[in-house]
């Protein structure tokens, strides 16, 4: 009959107990059992937490790809369809990317919960050697608990998701907005003309109603210099993006 691994159970200040298995070499003072099952069900809460707002990020960059196929379908498939269906489209998948970037900043909001969990108290379970990486952890933690506030800007969220996913959304709008706009077979038959030719028939295609064509297209790029200045303006690399290179 083999005996049970001896464990060496040591009186620490403040009602610490350092238990130390003769197998293993783990070292990490832990408190009471009430303590420990407290900690492991709050991590296991704001992990939930943080993967339901992350399956709300999914959901809405789903939506977004699936209008825009639908309105690429209906533009680009019959000579009829005017080109107002794509720019129709930008400004909905606008709408889309400052409905993602909120849910972003609450979703940040939990994943800074777990990432300090998992920096300052898993991390030093298993790596005793290594200290935690900022000693006032669990009262930068207990603040958001008392005191629940974005750790993170409207614009840096709507810079993240734009650097993400929706830079290319937006581009794959452009070009099929351009192509539209410059290819007669797509636009209503007038005469043999293939493609454009002159300046005055692009800015012809360009026009909306009693918009003229040049409106439309300097809205168009400001719009879009617009996007590229927030996404470039915005981008930081501060919080959770200093530790690894795995990130939403």
């Amino acid at each position: 009959m083999t005996d049970a691994p001896e464990t060496i159970s040591n009186d620490l200040p403040n009602g610490l107990v350092e238990e130390t298995g003769n197998d293993s070499f783990l070292r990490f003072p832990v408190r009471t059992k009430d303590d420990i099952t407290t900690l492991s069900h709050y991590y296991r809460g704001e992990m939930a937490r943080m993967m339901s707002w992350r399956d709300r990020l999914d959901r809405t960059t789903n939506w977004a790809i699936g209008a825009v196929a639908a309105m690429l379908s209906i533009s680009l498939a019959s000579a009829s369809a005017h080109h107002v269906v794509l720019i129709f489209s930008m400004v909905m998948v606008f709408l889309l990317l400052q409905i993602e970037s909120r849910r972003y900043r609450f979703f940040h909001l939990f994943r800074t919960r777990v990432r300090l969990l998992e920096r300052n108290y898993y991390s030093h379970f298993f790596d005793p050697e290594k200290s935690a990486e900022t000693l006032d952890w669990s009262t930068e933690l207990s603040e958001t608990l008392r005191n629940p506030r974005f750790t993170i800007g409207r614009r840096q969220a709507m810079a993240r998701r734009l650097a993400r996913n929706y830079c290319w959304i937006f581009l794959i709008l452009l070009a099929a907005w351009f192509l539209k706009i410059t290819t007669a077979v797509l636009q209503p038959r007038t005469g043999e003309t293939e493609f454009i030719h002159s300046l005055d028939e692009f800015l012809h295609n360009t026009a909306i109603g009693h918009i003229p064509g040049e409106i439309v297209l300097a809205s168009v790029l400001i719009f879009y210099g617009w996007l590229f200045y927030v996404m470039i303006r915005h981008r930081t690399n501060e919080g959770e993006l200093t530790f690894g290179e795995v990130h939403v």
